[in-house]
């Protein structure tokens, strides 16, 4: 298990996470939805506490405690004041090496989880999401949906979750990140003491091939906004020009003096809400761009983001684009270090993603490293791959052929 530390020696708290290198894309078809089946489970209860002592003990010293699920990974982590770093060391590794599975809490849990997917397949802003990846990823485990289906939560027998967790969570899969006014060597120490875990590795994480995306995915609905996201294959977590990606996509759509968004909702008025955003796994990675309106406007939005992308593709970027592009970057990254917690997901992530925790001065090197010929080179990599549209409201199919055709 890997350990990865950063001291904050005049910090008053420390935040402390589990990362475990398994999502939603290592489940198998009957298994769909257990790693977020497990991310609620763990706060259930364990052999030696109950849920209500597990919250109780963490509140009572005024810490908080989450985790979350993503299709690569789950985290675990508690925030607490530094002189209680023991207590939260002992609950998240008891949470972790010691999970209950009692049956009334599953039942009651897949409760949980069931309403969870009912609220958000009530969000279409949410559901729009899923549903790019769908066609991103045609019968591949990243077009899968992190929460399940009804059908598997509805399914899904104790033995099912078990064998799950003690598949999957395996020491080596496991990095600790811990963050604060802390001691590495003696968190180092304190997690082995707590580990007891059942040795061994996970199984290899399958790669099938992607197959050719879907161009147009609708979800009729009726609903008083177009919810609309055009997307691409972008590059994956891996990939040395992410640092170029990132510029790049702040350039598009990343804030508020984007061209998205200076375009479409500052001059033209047609549009909340616009913004891009990239994703990057295994073998692959998204770019894509969210926009909500009217939907008599669906059309001219549309046209507006095509128009927008196909300028970023083969049209200039100015000197004024990068560098307002490169600090939003930096100060972005400076402020989310402000806490323990902002820095706790930024080494665990980087670890357990990428293999490296780069320090902001690295990050800030890379940032600014990134040339014209550097944006030029990975435009052209990417805006070139095919489009994906994914529409939530008030259409059908057709309504869209044309793009298709």
């Amino acid at each position: 298990m890997q350990v990865v530390t950063e001291a904050m020696p005049d910090a008053h708290s420390v935040t402390i996470g589990f990362w475990v290198d398994a999502g939603s894309r290592d489940e198998t078809p009957a298994e769909a939805g257990a790693s977020h089946f497990l991310e609620h489970l763990l706060f259930k209860g364990t052999e030696e506490r109950s849920a209500h002592s597990i919250a109780e003990d963490i509140e009572a010293v005024g810490g908080d405690m989450n985790a979350f699920t993503t299709k690569e990974y789950t985290a675990f982590y508690t925030r607490l004041i530094d002189e209680d770093l023991e207590l939260g060391l002992d609950i998240l590794s008891d949470i972790m090496w010691a999970p209950a599975f009692r049956p009334e809490e599953i039942d009651a849990e897949r409760q949980v989880i069931l309403e969870e997917i009912n609220m958000h397949e009530d969000e279409p802003s949410d559901l729009v999401h899923e549903l790019l990846h769908e066609a991103l990823y045609p019968g591949h485990p990243l077009g899968r949906e992190v929460l399940g289906e009804r059908s598997t939560i509805t399914a899904m027998t104790r033995d099912q979750i078990a064998n799950y967790f003690t598949t999957r969570y395996k020491p080596p899969s496991i990095v600790v990140a811990a963050t604060g006014n802390l001691d590495h060597h003696s968190l180092v120490a304190g997690v082995q003491r707590r580990c007891v875990a059942q040795p061994g590795l996970a199984p290899a994480r399958e790669r099938p091939a992607l197959a050719p995306v879907r161009p147009l995915i609708v979800h009729r609905r009726s609903t008083e906004q177009a919810h609309l996201v055009v997307g691409m294959r972008s590059l994956d977590r891996h990939d040395d020009d992410r640092f170029t990606l990132s510029v790049l996509n702040q350039i598009l759509g990343g804030g508020m003096s984007s061209r998205l968004f200076q375009e479409i909702r500052e001059k033209r008025g047609l549009v909340y809400s616009v913004f891009s955003y990239r994703a990057a796994y295994l073998e692959s990675g998204a770019l894509a761009i969210y926009a909500g309106t009217a939907p008599s406007r669906a059309q001219e939005v549309l046209a507006l983001i095509d128009d927008e992308l196909d300028k970023l593709a083969t049209g200039p970027i100015s000197d004024r684009e990068l560098a307002v592009a490169k600090g939003h970057i930096k100060g972005s990254l400076a402020l989310s270090l402000e806490d323990s917690a902002g820095r706790m997901n930024r080494i665990g992530r980087g670890q357990l993603v990428h293999g490296e925790v780069l320090s902001y001065d690295e990050v800030v090197a890379r940032t600014e490293a990134v040339t014209h010929d550097d944006l030029r080179r990975v435009a052209d990599r990417i805006l070139a791959n095919e489009r994906v549209l994914a529409v939530v409201g008030p259409f059908s199919e057709d309504d869209f052929a044309a793009r298709v055709a």
